[in-house]
Formats: C-alpha cells, sequence, structure tokens
C-alpha cells in the first residue's frame, strides 16, 4: 500500500470531510471506488507529516509515500518502523533544483 488508509469509523471520529473519490486497484486486481479525505496530520516520534487518506478497511494502514514524506524506515529484522538512523534528528527529502534559465 502507498497512501495512509483509515476506515470509515475513524473518518467520522476526526470529523473529516470527503474531498474526492479514487478509483483503487486492490491486491486481486479488482477495482474499488473509494472516498478520499483530508488533510491529515501525521506525527511519530521527532516526526510530522501531512496527507490525504483512502477511507477503506477496518484498520489504518501507514503507506509508503507518508512514511517517506516523514523519513521514516521498516527494520526488518525487528519488524518496526523508526526515523531514518541517517537522519536521527530531521527528516530529509530528495529534491530536483530546477533553476530556470534566463533569456
Amino acid at each position: 500500500m502507498v497512501h495512509l488508509c483509515i476506515p470509515e469509523h475513524l473518518k467520522i471520529q476526526l470529523e473529516l470531510e470527503e474531498i474526492d473519490k479514487k478509483d483503487v486497484t486492490l491486491a486481486n486486481e479488482s477495482e474499488k471506488l473509494v472516498p478520499y479525505v483530508g488533510p491529515i496530520e501525521l506525527k511519530f516520534k521527532n516526526r510530522t507529516g501531512f496527507c490525504g487518506a483512502l477511507v477503506m478497511g477496518d484498520q489504518a494502514l501507514l503507506g509508503a509515500i507518508p512514511m517517506e514524506d516523514m523519513d521514516l524506515v521498516v527494520i526488518p529484522k525487528t519488524r518496526e518502523v523508526t526515523v531514518n538512523p541517517m537522519s536521527p534528528d530531521i527528516a530529509t527529502s530528495v529534491a530536483k533544483d530546477i533553476t530556470m534559465a534566463s533569456p
């Protein structure tokens, strides 16, 4: 999963409004139209991020996009999510600098 997913009851508890709908392809290759809500502020240890969420399923799932945005990593050996040990104090990101050339 690449997006944040939240169940319907969490959408109601957080009083989130539907912004849009997204056509989601499921693991069995079927498609489902689901509500998209947000923005949602996420906090994990010393990290903060903002994202939208797909409303589906019966539990919250943190996908790859918000994890990358907050610079979190999965430690397979312990099956834990933690801050990137290469940047423990502040989240890092990669961006391409696009400089406009003068005519």
